[in-house]
Order: C-alpha cells, then structure tokens, then sequence
C-alpha cells in the first residue's frame, strides 16, 4: 500500500456562491469509529453509491491519507460501530479556475454550517490559491471544524455567521 498525502485548505462560507445548486452534488453520510488518539481518524463514508474506509493521520494543511472504497454488506457491517460520531451532508463541486471547490451543506444537527474545501497538488500550489470573495474565514488548522470533531459535537462550533445561517 503506498502512502498519500492529501493538501486541502478549509473555508467557512460568507455567502453563498451564485447558482451553487446547479452544480453536480452528492449525499455524503460519514460516522467515525472511537480512537484515542487526537491525530488519528478512522471513518466509514457513503459518497452517492460508494462505501470507503478512510485512514487519515496528522491535522491542518497536509495529512496522510489512505481511502479504500469497501462493499456496501462491509459498510453496513460496520456502521453501528459509528454509532456516537456521524455527520451527513451535501457535497457541491463549484469549478474555480484550475480547482473544484466542494461545499459541504451540513445537515441533521449541523444544518446551517456551511463550509469550503480545496484539495492542492502541492504546498506551494496552496499557497497561491487566491478563492472568491464568497469564501470567509480560513479554519484548515481549527480542530473545531475537522469533520471527526463536528461528528462528535452535538451542535454547530459557531455562533451567528452567516456560514451558520444560510
């Protein structure tokens, strides 16, 4: 198995980008198995008609990160073990010059939070990525806002924005 590094940079929403609906989205549902450790994540993830086990390691802008797509009897096999951390949301993929910016709408007990994400070839690549002005806040480092911890919050970690009240 080879090893794989994911650079993403994470983003609140200001407002919502133009005619967002239009483009192509999936329902992602995803709960993540107990650890304990704070730089480790092991979660189970349905992506449309897609079932992955995911591995990912360290925090902030670049994580190690192993995906295997699994059947759906091994998904459904292993869901009840997520039982305490789940999230569901809808991803929309908005193309953005060379990128694709997915924006995460949130629902069931996040519903309100919406956030961007931007997956990068490399650092240097990150680092010039200048986003629309419909991005807000950067929260790639916020451990608040990684999806494992908002998988096990039972409320949204932020207060009156508007990437909280869409």
């Amino acid at each position: 198995m080879t090893r794989s590094f994911e650079i993403e940079r994470k983003f609140l929403v200001k407002q919502l980008p133009p005619r967002w609906r239009k483009s192509a989205s999936s329902k992602i549902i995803q709960g993540y198995f107990p650890m304990a450790g704070r730089d480790l994540e092991i979660r189970l993830r349905r992506n449309g008609p897609k079932h992955f086990i995911t591995i990912k390691a360290g925090h902030g802008l670049r994580r190690l990160e192993q995906e295997i797509e699994i059947s759906e009897p091994s998904f459904r096999a292993l869901w009840p073990l997520t039982l305490s951390a789940r999230i569901a949301k809808r991803r929309y993929r908005i193309p953005c010059h060379e990128h694709v910016i997915e924006l995460d709408v949130y629902e069931g007990r996040h519903r309100g939070l919406v956030t961007a994400e931007i997956e990068f070839g490399s650092i240097r690549e990150s680092r010039a990525f200048q986003g629309p002005e419909w991005l807000g806040r950067e929260i790639t480092a916020s451990r608040q806002y990684a999806n494992q911890a908002l998988a096990r919050r039972r409320g949204l970690p932020c207060k009156q924005t508007i990437s909280c009240a869409h």
